[in-house]
């Protein structure tokens, strides 16, 4: 079935260049000139993707978006198009929920990279919805799993916060939402926060809310992430990626459990239980002064580390069946197990995404297989361990950390220059790319 993208523009010529735009590039695509039009069409069908004009004769695309996601309750991505280019405006717009925005005159390579990158974290979203809760998920008896786990029983009871360490795909949420699951605080919220995903202008908002009228088109109060959390947890993923600006109004929230929403002149006393996750070294980000100490310290009271797949080979047979069944019930298959040369083919691998590479490549051979059996000949072509980074190795690889500025220039070549696709192509966000970047010294 094909994309179905959403355009709400009022100018008539500018809305038919978009619409034969993206025809010619295989959406399927509808048009509204009016705000009331547009929610006649969304209410209609479902998108995957809307393009609006912030300016339309009967509303804006503010209020747009926010009737879609307080009435419809639809996180469908929303990009914001404008001809009143200020970053304020912008920033508004993202405060309140738009994917990204766009300048007029459009640039149709921005569009298009703009476009893919909303539509991939949809899909990011998608794949991540197949994660399953506690309860389904598959815990493996492995001993460095087994050491997990008492650690988690012996720190869910207490009120320290928690640093969960280990490599992207390992499953660090799950354990998160275990440690939550055991904790006090179990019948609060778990909330958790992309800390990849907030910029300095959007932190305050999302994290502590903010007031009707406190900025441009806030048009209604918005409780933060700590008071959306109260009485439960803030999960606080890739921790590492935060702002070095928003770290220290982070800090205060924690120290204090207070927060002061955006436009406030008083405090918000909120009791959160504080989880955080980082796939990579904080020590090190606090030396290249990344990262502050003082906040490390907040966050690291007691140290998990949940170990790569490389690691846990033990349970590499309970994990496949459990993605088998997950995957046949997901696909429509009755796919029975998997014979023994592909699971020890399997096993040779490094698994650098880990679980969630793994998931991934047995999704992909449950659909392939033919038989009852995933063998050999449905396995995807794995890349050998000390093969050369090329531009064609980055179907099934994530970055990983021994050649790690070679892996990113090839993913940069093979998306010719485009940083969103490298960055999806390494498995990692933009922010993550733009830093890594700067720190090997690749041209930005």
């Amino acid at each position: 079935m094909k994309t179905r993208i959403l355009v709400v523009e009022d100018d008539a010529a500018f809305g038919m260049m978009i619409l034969t735009w993206l025809k010619k590039n295989g959406y399927e695509v509808a048009l509204a000139s009016r705000y009331e039009q547009a929610k006649k069409e969304i209410s209609s069908k479902p998108f995957s993707l809307i393009l609006t004009d912030l300016r339309l004769p009967d509303g804006d695309g503010i209020l747009l978006m926010t009737w879609v996601r307080e009435t419809i309750k639809s996180m469908v991505p929303i990009i914001v198009m404008t001809g009143y280019a200020e970053v304020q405006t912008a920033v508004s717009a993202m405060k309140l929920g738009a994917f990204d925005y766009l300048k007029k005159p459009i640039n149709p390579s921005v569009l298009e990279e703009k476009i893919a990158a909303a539509l991939a974290s949809t899909e990011e979203e998608t794949a991540e919805a197949f994660i399953p809760s506690r309860k389904q998920w598959v815990k493996g008896s492995s001993p460095a799993m087994m050491k997990l786990y008492k650690h988690v029983e012996l720190v869910a009871p207490t009120k320290f916060s928690v640093l969960i360490l280990g490599e992207s795909g390992t499953g660090k949420e799950y354990i998160a939402r275990m440690i939550h699951d055991l904790s006090n605080n179990s019948s609060g919220p778990f909330v958790p926060v992309d800390c990849g995903s907030l910029s300095k202008e959007l932190a305050p908002s999302e994290l502590f809310g903010h007031l009707k009228g406190s900025f441009t088109s806030a048009i209604a109060d918005k409780k933060g992430v700590f008071e959306q959390a109260k009485g439960g947890t803030v999960f606080l993923d890739e921790v590492g990626n935060l702002p070095y600006e928003v770290q220290m109004q982070l800090l205060r929230a924690l120290q204090e459990q207070k927060v002061r929403p955006v436009g406030s002149v008083s405090d918000i006393n909120v009791d959160v239980r504080i989880i955080a996750a980082t796939n990579e070294n904080l020590e090190n980000a606090i030396e290249e002064g990344r990262f502050r100490q003082d906040l490390f310290h907040r966050i690291n009271e007691f140290a998990i580390e949940v170990p790569p797949l490389r690691d846990r080979l033990e349970d590499f047979e309970e994990l496949t069946a459990f993605f088998i069944r997950q995957a046949n019930e997901e696909l429509g298959k009755n796919v029975k197990g998997i014979t023994e040369s592909a699971l020890e083919r399997m096993k040779a691998q490094r698994w650098n995404g880990n679980m969630r590479e793994l998931r991934n490549v047995v999704r992909r051979c449950v659909l392939f297989a033919d038989g009852e059996s995933i063998d050999l000949d449905d396995l995807p072509v794995f890349i050998p361990l000390a093969r050369k980074v090329s531009s064609d190795d980055f179907d099934d690889w994530a970055l990983r950390p021994e050649n790690e500025k070679e892996q990113i220039e090839a993913a940069l070549r093979k998306a010719r220059g485009n940083k969103t696709v490298a960055a999806k192509l390494l498995q990692i966000d933009r922010k993550t790319l733009y830093n890594k970047m700067h720190l090997y010294g690749i041209e930005l």
